[in-house]
């Protein structure tokens, strides 16, 4: 699923999920520079997703300390849901939970829509990502898309989210992002795609409307267009692929 193309539309549905939890949004504001640098900062994001998917044990586990010791100086305040002042810090169990499950949620919605047929179906996708949700502190990660859809649901119905001109600031950027005027028309598509993908109770939040226009379909266009130039296949799961076929062959001489 990570080595799949259906992750252009997820990646952007994920980031807008998660400017719903005034946790995770106070931490992006203060301490993000994707104002300034969003390739950068979605760069150290994919450079962990990549790793954690691909890479053996031990580099996963190094990756995810790294990412760790950088969310210990993330910390600060802000107004939750009830305008209550509350200290956070990245590595709180509540917002890297809401992190995980609002990623997990966007990706395995967006191959539902887009991608083909999951290997072990939803439920194997959510137990085996589950894991990557606790290299970096997750607790009770959900291990199955009943239980991923349960916990997104229960921190909606707990009044926890919140929106606000942060979360409207950090719309307006995903929406339209400085990338290259060229890439802009396919990448209104996806983002239309994705917000299509989201449910009216958060897109309402997130102050957004679904696009009248075939937008799912319209997106399956444009990802099979970005698949036919770049490809299909992952290059990093192509090279994992046949490092689990050396030592499976290794295991087989010996």
């Amino acid at each position: 699923m990570h080595g799949g193309i259906p992750t252009l539309v997820a990646g952007i549905r994920a980031l807008l999920m998660q400017t719903l939890h005034p946790g995770a949004m106070a931490g992006v504001h203060d301490w993000s520079r994707y104002r300034e640098d969003p390739l950068g900062r979605l760069s150290g994001t994919i450079q962990w997703l990549v790793t954690v998917t691909f890479a053996d044990t031990a580099v996963a586990v190094a990756e995810s300390s790294r990412v760790g010791r950088f969310h210990n100086r993330v910390v600060g305040e802000y107004a939750d849901a009830r305008g209550v002042v509350r200290p956070y810090a990245a590595g709180d169990a509540e917002l890297l939970s809401w992190v995980h499950v609002v990623f997990t949620d966007a990706f395995l919605t967006c191959h539902q829509l887009w991608g083909g047929v999951i290997p072990g179906g939803a439920d194997g996708y959510v137990r085996e990502w589950a894991k990557a949700g606790e290299l970096v502190g997750v607790r009770d990660a959900p291990r199955s898309e009943a239980e991923l859809r349960g916990q997104l649901a229960a921190v909606r119905d707990a009044g926890t989210l919140k929106s606000d001109e942060r979360v409207a600031e950090a719309v307006r950027f995903i929406r339209n992002p400085p990338l290259r005027r060229g890439m802009m028309p396919a990448y209104r598509v996806l983002f239309a795609g994705a917000v299509a993908s989201i449910p009216r109770e958060y897109r309402e939040m997130l102050g957004l409307r679904r696009s009248p226009l075939p937008v799912v379909l319209g997106s399956r266009l444009v990802l099979r267009f970005v698949g036919a130039v770049l490809g299909t296949e992952s290059t990093s799961e192509v090279a994992a692929r046949a490092r689990i076929a050396r030592l499976g062959s290794e295991a087989h001489s010996a």
